[in-house]
């Protein structure tokens, strides 16, 4: 499968079910709201983590997508998908609404994307993302977990492939932590790469990875 990050907290997901080549977008962004500018899409499949225009601009993927935004489990074109129901904020909710985290599998890969998540995780939320492999975290605070946050939360998880998202990019608006500051937290050495390409058989097996996607 191939993940390809689109910058903020859109991601293109792309596997193969059987013969077909299935393609799920997360969370699309206003280009006026980010000052980020999405490629043209097209998708099966989009998710939506949360109603702010930096996550929800539906009108940006072309074809007939069929669109999650809701928590529950879904299956559309053999893609299995888990959304599960979190906060925006560390005070349930009541600064800036709900939020959700969907789980996908996708080539018998567990994809966790963690959306605007607020908060460290309930026994609940982590039964639902346990045997995550590759996991999509914001790391930029202000209106997500921060760095120190978001390491404690891929603790909880133990992903083996850590993806940061929704930190400060080139162009970006408005202001977000960097990506040094949760490099510097997480403490593990990165890789760069312009997009993930991974089988299940080349899931790292003893040590978490941080792999740092081109945007």
């Amino acid at each position: 499968m191939q993940i390809t990050w689109l910058g903020h907290a859109a991601f293109r997901l792309q596997g193969k079910v059987g013969a077909d080549l299935v393609t799920v977008v997360t969370d699309p962004y206003s280009n006026e709201k980010t000052g980020l500018k999405l490629p043209r899409l097209e998708a099966d499949i989009v998710t939506i983590s949360h109603n702010h225009d930096d996550h929800n601009n539906r009108e940006a993927v072309k074809g007939e997508p069929t669109f999650v935004e809701q928590a529950g489990e879904y299956e559309y074109k053999g893609v299995f998908i888990d959304g599960i129901q979190s906060f925006h904020d560390a005070n349930k909710g009541s600064e800036r609404g709900e939020n959700i985290m969907y789980r996908f599998e996708i080539e018998d890969i567990s994809i966790a994307h963690l959306g605007d998540l607020g908060h460290e995780l309930d026994d609940k939320q982590l039964e639902r993302l346990e045997g995550t492999d590759i996991l999509l975290i914001p790391v930029g605070g202000v209106y997500t977990i921060d760095a120190q946050k978001a390491v404690s939360v891929i603790n909880q998880i133990e992903p083996r492939i850590i993806i940061p998202m929704h930190y400060k990019v080139p162009g970006l608006k408005f202001d977000l932590g960097t990506l040094d500051q949760f490099l510097k937290a997480i403490a593990i050495k990165p890789r760069y790469e312009e997009k993930l390409k991974i089988s299940k058989k080349e899931l790292p097996q003893d040590d978490m990875e941080v792999v740092v996607l081109s945007f």
